[in-house]
This record gives C-alpha cells, sequence and structure tokens, in this order.
C-alpha cells in the first residue's frame, strides 16, 4: 500500500500550517478533509486557508462544491480518493488534513461507508424532520451523542436510526477497517484552556474579517443545502433577524466552537491510533520535521 500522511486534531490547533510545512519537506499536496470548506463562498467562518497561507502548496476539496448543493460523505470520499490517487500518479506524497474525523475515514478505510438498506435511509429522513432527535440519542446511545455534534442533523439520524431498528448502540456497531494505504496517523492537540482561547481569539478575528458580510451573502441565495448549518454561520441568523446583538451570537459560536473541539478529541481518542503532537512544545514547522524525519514526538501514542 502506497504511504499516506495524516493530520487532525481539534479546530485552532494548527492543522493547515503543519501540513503546509511537511508538504514543502515531503514534495507534497494537500487534501483537506474539512467537511465545509468543500463549498465556494464559505472563506471565514470555516478557516479556509488563504492562498497566501497556502504558501503554495496545492490544496484539493476545497471550493469544490456550492453552498446549495448536498454534499454526502461518500461524494467526498470519491472525490478524495481521486485527488489521491492523481497526487500519487505525479510522484507527489499526499498529505490528509482536517478535523472531520468521520471523512478522514471514509477515505483511509475500505468499507467505513457501508451501503444502507432503502428503509434505514427512509427512517432517517423521517428522522431528520424531528426536533428532538439529538435527546433521543444521549439516552439510546450516550457515547455516540457525545461524538456528534447535535447540529450535524445527518450524523445524528444516522445513529438513532441504527439504535432504533436495530435495538443496540450505533457506537457498538465497529465494521470492520481494511485500510486503503499504509496510512500514518498525527494528531495535534493543544492544552485546553490555551486551545479554548485560541478559539475565541479565532472566533473574533472571523468577525474582524467580514464574518457577518459573507454570512448575508449567503442568505441571498435560493438554496442554503446543508451549508448554512454550519458552526459559524447559523449562530449568527438570530444577530441578522434582530433576535440577539452580536455579541450573543459570538459567544454562541465561541461556545459550539469550544464544543466541537472537545467532541473532536474524544472521537479521535476512540476512534484513530496514531501519534498525538503537542502544539504547545513546537511551531508548526517544528512539528512538521519531527513528523518528517520520525524524531521523537512530545505527546503519546494511542
Amino acid at each position: 500500500m502506497k504511504p499516506l500522511i495524516i493530520i487532525t486534531g481539534p479546530t485552532a490547533c494548527g492543522k493547515t500550517p503543519t501540513a503546509v510545512a511537511l508538504a514543502k519537506l515531503a514534495d507534497g499536496e494537500v487534501v483537506s478533509a474539512d467537511s465545509m470548506q468543500i463549498y465556494k463562498g464559505m472563506d471565514i467562518g470555516t478557516a479556509k486557508p488563504s492562498i497566501e497561507e497556502r504558501e503554495g502548496i496545492p490544496h484539493h476539496m476545497i471550493d469544490v462544491a456550492e453552498p446549495s448543493e448536498d454534499f454526502s460523505a461518500s461524494t467526498f470520499q470519491q472525490m478524495a480518493r481521486a485527488a489521491i490517487d492523481d497526487i500519487y500518479k505525479r510522484g507527489k506524497q499526499p498529505i490528509l488534513a482536517g478535523g472531520t474525523g468521520f471523512y478522514i475515514n471514509s477515505v483511509v478505510y475500505e468499507d467505513a461507508l457501508s451501503p444502507d438498506s432503502a428503509d434505514d435511509m427512509e427512517y432517517r429522513l423521517e428522522l431528520m424532520k424531528q426536533p428532538d432527535i439529538y435527546e433521543r440519542l444521549k439516552k439510546l446511545d450516550p457515547k455516540s451523542a457525545e461524538a456528534i455534534h447535535p447540529n450535524n442533523i445527518k450524523r445524528v439520524a444516522r445513529a438513532l436510526a441504527y439504535c432504533e431498528l436495530n435495538g443496540s448502540k450505533f457506537s457498538d456497531h465497529k465494521p470492520e477497517k481494511r485500510p486503503l494505504y499504509d496510512a500514518s496517523f498525527f494528531v495535534l492537540h493543544r492544552n485546553r484552556a490555551l486551545l479554548y482561547e485560541a478559539i475565541n481569539r479565532r472566533v473574533v478575528d472571523m468577525i474582524s474579517q467580514g464574518l457577518v458580510e459573507e454570512v448575508k451573502e449567503l442568505l441571498k441565495l435560493e438554496k442554503h443545502g446543508t451549508a448554512m448549518q454550519a458552526l459559524g454561520y447559523k449562530e449568527m441568523l438570530p444577530y441578522l433577524s434582530g433576535q440577539q446583538s452580536l455579541e450573543e451570537a459570538v459567544a454562541a459560536i465561541q461556545q459550539g466552537s469550544r464544543r466541537y473541539a472537545k467532541q473532536q478529541l474524544t472521537w479521535f481518542r476512540h476512534q484513530l491510533k496514531g501519534t498525538w503532537l503537542s502544539m504547545d512544545e513546537y511551531s508548526p514547522s517544528e512539528a512538521a520535521r519531527r513528523i518528517f524525519y520520525g524524531e521523537k514526538l512530545s505527546g503519546h501514542s494511542t
């Protein structure tokens, strides 16, 4: 199997600069594994790397869909694998980088997205229309609820449908993982308090960079698909409708982002076997050198 380097971790921990620095060392290209950076026009709220931040390194799976599209994990899987194959063919090293663990697994493992029955899919669609499905999942399968963001309605419905239709917990369902690549996982992390401070600052910066205007432009579209359910976007809607102040909207985004980071870390601990690297001790370029040259890493392996 061909080597694939995966850089992941919670939001605001330095995945993008680390991946760029590593790509320079490894003669590589970056394949984004972020479920929202795929959408055009959603740049600020998703912390999409700018052309300057990419530093000349090609980035794939960014701006590949319109916000009006309902972009599935299976579509991402197919496109990301095609991008990785193309990188290999050109003699480069692919680096899969991002914080959407479910998307990472969908790319790396052959059977990560097993086919679902028509009955199951129909039931999921019905569940997605109901308002209390996250609370129901918390009662039936607390572990799955902890690992899934409440606003990720598709994944909540998938887990709840499994629980209710099969009479067992979705978190206990572990399909056989057959890797398609010789994958090396690196999970970047930070001290919890420092991570939360970085998240809070990032949200404030997003406002100054024009997040409000970006959301207004998206609202002009006739259809938003699932894009407007993204963290950092849906929280702006009460402010734009006059129901909340801007300060309240900012606080809601910060709280949601901190909660999401906690859920990401929980998911990584339970789902990934890799090397954890503390970004409190290393700069992105230092972390990249330690990954590339195989030097002793800070943190721990799980």
